[in-house]
């Protein structure tokens, strides 16, 4: 069923009876040409895209829960293409081209608003450095405007511009970022995914990796054994765990990352900001809630919950940029698992040694902006065996030879510095 403005007036008319399945609830199947292990926006990107880029349909999605459980349907949402270096800048901009054409492209509305970005500077050296952010978003093709802390204080004057700690000195605006309905995203990929052929097998976890002299051969799954000529790990947080199962490491490690949200309130924020002194980010959503974050929880976690201390270190940054948002009630909070590199960069690529086994992981604060793009990437690289040139620096052996290692923050190689 495709969906429409007309679509949507009968059936409401009609008493909503005639709504179809968004995918097809599949029975895994014996044997398939590829298996995607990991159901969230990442592994049902890679299958959307294998089907339909690369005329791939014998796929299966293995997903331990329910679609979108994981760190998908967990994070603050936001969209953007600010990256500085080489490598990152590239993709990150092919993700954001990929999300201004998502909800024609999956005819399902995703919620994409690109209310624009702004990242607060507070010194004269941050000021350089966005300076030179923005200079680099421009020669890629992005956009990005210098603004003065006038330029601030007209388009977002319930800061507090008078804090003598951290004076807002100006910020760097995108205005082509935003935000996006996270769950609906996984949905809209799971949909396209399974009009194409892909089979989304839900409750259904990854228990073993079927290895045969260096060639993968398939995964034991709680629901029996599935051959499989090609299987690819995507599965954010807990991607150490599951490389372990074809007894390979990987230089990641796994933190909580918590966010937050309060009681619905009348329209006051209309932009994404990030404050550049205390990790601070906040936006506000279409039903009125205040969605932020901000730094992750110092220790490595698989839980998808948070502590205490971070909880306050996030409020009173928040009430360090705009004490506004005092009285607002928190509603909740959540927390997903973030699978953090030594340089803050991902990994998409062949997992050495073993024919047929490939990897996705490391997204670090990046993961939900860039799932279009990973999926696109990753289903090139397990289609062809080759690179796409949007990811091609994001190969696990520059953790080996040094080359090309990508540092996007400048904060070493130390991962509880991310």
């Amino acid at each position: 069923m495709r969906f429409s403005g007309l679509k949507v007036l009968a059936q409401g008319l009609s008493g909503n009876k005639g709504w179809t399945a968004h995918w097809r609830d599949a029975q895994p199947k014996p044997e398939y040409d590829m298996v995607i292990i990991g159901g969230g926006g990442h592994g049902l990107s890679t299958a959307y895209y294998l089907a339909k880029n690369h005329g791939m349909t014998n796929i299966a999605v293995l997903e331990k829960g329910y679609l979108g459980g994981g760190n998908v349907g967990r994070n603050t949402t936001i969209v953007r293409a600010n990256y500085f270096l080489q490598g990152n800048s590239e993709f990150y901009s092919h993700s954001m081209k990929l999300w201004e054409g998502l909800e024609q492209e999956l005819n399902y509305n995703v919620m994409f608003s690109q209310r624009g970005l702004i990242n607060l500077f507070h010194s004269d050296g941050q000021r350089d450095a966005f300076a030179r952010r923005g200079n680099m978003m421009i020669n890629q093709g992005d956009d990005a405007q210098l603004l003065s802390r006038e330029g601030v204080r007209k388009m977002l004057p319930y800061l507090d511009f008078e804090q003598g700690r951290f004076p807002i000195y100006g910020g760097l605006y995108h205005p082509r970022g935003g935000t996006a309905r996270h769950d609906a995203v996984a949905w809209g990929y799971a949909r396209g995914a399974s009009d194409r052929g892909v089979d989304l097998v839900q409750n259904c976890e990854v228990t073993g990796i079927d290895i045969e002299g260096g060639v993968v051969k398939g995964v034991q799954t709680t629901r029996g054994a599935i051959r499989a000529k090609k299987v690819g790990i995507i599965v954010a947080g807990r991607s150490g765990l599951v490389a372990g199962m074809a007894e390979r490491r990987l230089p990641i490690e796994s933190h909580v990352l918590q966010a937050f949200v309060t009681e619905g309130l009348k329209p006051v924020i209309d932009h994404v900001i990030s404050f550049g002194m205390g990790h601070f980010y906040i936006s506000q959503s279409d039903k009125g809630g205040l969605v932020f974050g901000g730094d992750l929880d110092f220790y490595s976690s698989y839980a998808q919950r948070g502590n205490l201390p971070m909880k306050e270190h996030v409020m009173e940054a928040g009430m360090t940029l705009m004490p506004m948002i005092g009285k607002a009630k928190v509603l909740r909070s959540w927390g997903g698992i973030m699978d953090m590199t030594p340089d803050g960069s991902p990994i998409i690529d062949k997992m050495e040694g073993i024919d047929g086994l490939y990897i996705d992981c490391g997204w670090n604060y990046g993961g939900f902006k860039a799932v279009p793009a990973s999926g696109w990437c990753m289903a090139h690289l397990m289609a062809t065996d080759q690179h796409h040139d949007y990811a091609a620096k994001f190969r696990m052996d520059r953790f080996r030879t040094g080359v090309s290692i990508m540092d996007e923050e400048g904060t070493g190689s130390q991962h509880n510095l991310h």
